[in-house]
């Protein structure tokens, strides 16, 4: 089986956590975690099956004094991937309490990018069990990934990411 890599930003907090957490559900010796910080866009041609994680687009993106992100920076080597036979799945930090009409936009933001590229997207999740009022992150009545709400439902956090694993698993085809 090959290895996953996991690419993830921010390193540090929610988003960080939960990819450890998803490490340890598919297995250490299945998954390499990647901060995006610190890895050129080119890294992602070792890896067949790919998982994104990302933290929600918040008021820094509305912002016009917006500087880059970790995220925008690696974005800008993605035209030279070959992302031909590649899985892509994702999952996004949201707060469906302060950002209730944003909830995990983050997951359309990154779509959209890989919408324009030859990878396969996987693991979507169904919108039940989730109070948001909207979300870039929805597409057909569906999330674009695995949405993760650390704020206001670390308590489901578990839970959430075992469904998502299990699917996940079946998709990647192990």
């Amino acid at each position: 089986m090959s290895r996953v890599g996991l690419f993830y930003g921010p390193e540090l907090g929610s988003v960080g956590k939960v990819a450890r957490l998803i490490e340890s559900k598919l297995g250490t010796d299945k998954v390499e975690l990647i901060p995006v910080k610190n890895y050129e866009a080119s890294e992602l041609n070792r890896f067949d099956k790919l998982i994104f994680g990302v933290s929600t687009i918040g008021k820094t993106n509305w912002d016009s004094e917006h500087k880059d992100t970790d995220w925008d920076n690696f974005l800008t080597g993605f035209g030279d991937i070959n992302w031909s036979g590649k899985k892509v799945a994702m999952y996004g930090l949201g707060d469906h309490v302060q950002y209730p009409q944003h909830f995990v936009d983050a997951l359309g933001w990154l779509y959209d990018r890989l919408e324009k590229t030859e990878a396969e997207v996987v693991g979507f999740c169904p919108v039940e069990g989730y109070t948001y009022e909207e979300s870039e992150g929805v597409r057909d009545g569906q999330f674009l990934g695995l949405p993760v709400d650390e704020d206001n439902e670390a308590d489901k956090t578990d839970v959430r990411v075992s469904n998502w694993i299990s699917r996940l698993v079946n998709e990647f085809g192990y």
